[in-house]
């Protein structure tokens, strides 16, 4: 291959993959639109129209770039996930508009975005009144970006193994390392996303032995195993007032911050695995110290929900609702004072683990650096001792902890300049962090004026954070390096 073939910018494989993007979209599409058929509601030529548009501007994107150079390095990978997500959510947004029951570009915008990078924040005020295509559609948005869009694609489209799906799949997969279950892309693609159908099956029938019915189920087993908190109620999960139902979708919550890699291989027998696994400990203990922390500060602060186990499961359910940024609530936490607060901001920094549907930071890092600066401080008594970063026994290079810290510090870059923004827009302090905090780690709920709903925020704010919560979506780096001069060189 010549020079000029790995120096340019492949832009014809990069508009032909994001025709394929956008054409399985609009078949994404159709579920929905069934969906709306049943109850036969207005919504039916909303998602008509944008099927024929969306599917219509794949076609052309996908055929009108067929001769093209298979290669795609780093750049393109990055290019492609990146915009991908813009695309689906730009077409996904039509259907609201179409219908109605969102008019505002903005306020689509910021809810279909929302949707795919599995934030939850939304800017509906009465959710019930939406009709059940679209409700359908905010779920199920959020169920195909858990797993990631780019990772669907892979596992349908084997082309893409051997045409830089390697690029695609570390620029879209979470975490400081990216493990392959299998040798190929496609296969590794195909075996997450049985297992993640395999568990929102079983939660579908799990829910529908509670009160939900099965529409209810399967929007909220998408939502959650997906980590993404879009529900069919205003009041999230606490419509239905029962602690069957909550203590099933906390189960399900946790089980979906698990890597995903690990879940498939303990469900293939190695459950020991999964406990031995450093980031999963550190992930149960956080949780457990958290819930115990939150449920005393209720119960000093006199904030005793009915009785005990009323208390606790509230407890529970917020703090495992946060830390695998779901964003269901079942009480309005709110109201339960600064202690309470400060604890769900950090498990909503810190996040669940790595290679989940989870959004945050995630706990692997916060490991790696704590481990680290407990060596700084041996390091500072004995300053020609060698101590490595060790994760489940396995030495970390010294560039992977460098990129670690470069991580967090963007990241609390990111959410120090978003929170400026914010009250600049007229929002309070904690609204504007709170609110950052939120879509920079995918979680949803807002606090102040936004606990349940980001109507109020002014439409450059939802443009901010709707970026932001791409920029989260896809871990930073994928994103923000499409600003820098050297992408762009030759």
């Amino acid at each position: 291959m010549g020079k000029n073939a790995m120096t340019n910018f492949n832009f014809k494989i990069v508009f032909r993959v994001i025709g394929m993007l956008v054409g399985f979209e609009s078949v994404f599409m159709l579920v929905p639109l069934i969906v709306s058929l049943i109850y036969r509601e207005d919504d039916t030529p909303a998602f008509l129209i944008t099927i024929g548009i969306t599917f219509v501007i794949g076609l052309i994107s996908t055929f009108s770039f067929r001769n093209h150079s298979k290669h795609m390095g780093k750049r393109e990978g990055y290019f492609i996930v990146a915009s991908s997500w813009i695309f689906f959510s730009f077409f996904g947004m039509l259907p609201f508009m179409f219908q109605g029951s969102i008019t505002n570009p903005a306020d689509a915008f910021f809810e279909t975005m929302s949707g795919f990078t599995t934030t939850g924040a939304t800017i509906l005020t009465d959710i019930e009144s939406v009709p059940h295509g679209l409700l359908f559609w905010r779920s199920m948005m959020q169920w195909l970006g858990g797993l990631g869009i780019i990772l669907f694609t892979l596992a349908v489209l084997p082309m893409l193994n051997s045409g830089g799906g390697i690029q695609l799949f570390n620029a879209e997969t979470t975490g400081i390392t990216h493990s392959k279950l299998r040798p190929r892309i496609s296969q590794t693609a195909k075996r997450l996303w049985f297992i993640y159908f395999i568990i929102t099956f079983l939660l579908v029938i799990m829910l529908v032995l509670g009160p939900m019915n099965l529409f209810d189920s399967l929007c909220h087993a998408m939502s959650t195993t997906a980590t993404g908190g879009y529900s069919t109620k205003q009041a999230s999960i606490a419509y239905w007032h029962s602690a069957y139902t909550e203590y099933v979708i906390i189960f399900f919550m946790f089980i979906s911050g698990i890597n995903f890699s690990l879940v498939y291989f303990a469900a293939h027998g190695k459950i020991k695995d999964l406990f031995k696994d450093e980031e999963v400990r550190w992930y149960t203990f956080v949780l457990i110290l958290a819930t115990m922390a939150v449920t005393g500060g209720l119960i000093l602060s006199g904030h005793t929900i009915n009785n005990f186990e009323n208390t606790f499961r509230s407890s529970l359910f917020q703090i495992t609702s946060a830390m695998t940024t779901t964003g269901f609530t079942t009480a309005d936490f709110t109201v339960w004072g600064s202690f309470c607060n400060l604890v769900l901001f950090l498990v909503m920094f810190f996040g669940a683990c790595a290679g989940s549907t989870s959004g945050g930071a995630k706990m692997i890092r916060m490991v790696v650096v704590m481990k680290n600066t407990a060596n700084e401080f041996y390091r500072n008594i004995h300053p020609n001792a060698i101590v490595p970063v060790r994760i489940n026994n396995q030495v970390i290079s010294y560039e992977l902890v460098s990129k670690v810290l470069a991580f967090l510090f963007v990241f609390s870059l990111i959410l120090v300049s978003g929170s400026l923004v914010l009250t600049a827009t007229d929002l309070t302090f904690e609204e504007a962090f709170g609110c950052t905090l939120s879509c920079l780690s995918n979680v949803g709920p807002g606090f102040g004026r936004m606990g349940s709903s980001f109507s109020a925020i002014s439409d450059l704010g939802k443009w901010v954070l709707s970026f932001i919560m791409l920029v989260g979506r896809l871990e930073l780096f994928t994103v923000l390096i499409l600003f820098t001069p050297y992408f762009w060189k030759k």
